[in-house]
């Protein structure tokens, strides 16, 4: 087992980049590996609501479904593998920066069966993978390069909400 722990400041504010950090059809758009994640369950905004993601880790090609076990709006976004062959848990956690977002990620990891792999060398490359995916999330949400998908999901919510 091993734990990763990454921060960011995002200069954007708070409910923006948590918004698109919870939606898990966002993740093939910031995250290194990600193919597609669909939904499995109706509303991503609560606990025990499901998602399937299909990427690749160090080369290899990894199916993972995921239940949300933490959501709480612009604070914390949390969830944890059913399947895959790592068992992973991750939490995210949002504060205030100034005028931007603090972003705190942690991840348990426990390679149940990932192709025989050293887990310090698994270790080093999923930490890698991590601060990759968080300055991209960065440079997109920065940027303004805000996908059309999450513009989509945003007037959505304005029009349902």
């Amino acid at each position: 087992m091993f734990i990763i722990q990454i921060s960011a400041i995002i200069d954007r504010p708070i409910r923006q980049v948590f918004e698109f950090v919870s939606t898990p059809e966002n993740d093939f758009q910031w995250q290194y590996g990600i193919l597609s994640t669909t939904r499995l369950s109706e509303g991503s905004g609560t606990t025990g609501a499901f998602f399937r993601s299909i990427g690749h880790l160090m080369g290899r090609r990894i199916l993972n479904t995921f239940e949300v076990t933490e959501f709480e709006p612009n604070r914390k976004y949390g969830f944890k593998s059913h399947s895959g062959p790592i068992n992973l848990e991750t939490s995210y956690s949002f504060e205030t920066a100034g005028d931007g977002t603090a972003i705190n990620l942690a991840t348990q990891a426990v390679a149940i069966n990932f192709y025989q792999m050293d887990e310090g060398v698994l270790e080093k490359g999923m930490k890698k993978q991590v601060k990759e995916n968080l300055a991209l999330l960065k440079d997109l949400l920065e940027e303004g390069r805000i996908p059309p998908a999450y513009r989509q999901a945003s007037l959505r919510d304005k029009l349902i909400g």
